[in-house]
């Protein structure tokens, strides 16, 4: 069993930081890319940021230059520093990383997303 588990996300004004972090824990022979998605009421979940195994990196034009995707591949961890915050950043965030299991093809898993909110 594979389990991603997110921290961090909070209230914050308009031009504040936050940092989120996501721990992949359970049986699994390896990962893949890691990355963070958001979902804001009433809109599709959309890809914030993804960073592979290797470190490279790819953002959402509209978080470009505020937030950066780090991983930590020894503990199996991914975070995203987000700074100068705006209200439409505003959303459930949700970690995701691509997993390698025993007697599995590569497979994506989710965590339980945690609740971004920029306030004006």
């Amino acid at each position: 069993q594979v389990q991603l588990v997110e921290s961090g996300g909070g209230l914050v004004q308009a031009g504040g930081s936050l940092r989120l972090s996501c721990a992949a824990s359970g049986s699994f022979y390896s990962i893949n890319d890691m990355g963070w998605y958001r979902q804001a009421p009433g809109k599709q979940r959309e890809l914030v940021a993804r960073i592979s195994s290797a470190g490279s990196t790819n953002y959402a034009d509209s978080v470009k230059g505020r937030f950066t995707i780090s991983r930590d591949n020894v503990k199996n961890m991914v975070y995203l520093q987000m700074n100068s915050l705006k209200p439409e950043d505003t959303a459930v965030y949700y970690c995701n990383a691509d997993l390698t299991r025993p007697g599995a093809a590569l497979t994506g898993y989710w965590g339980q997303g945690t609740q971004v909110t920029v306030s004006s």
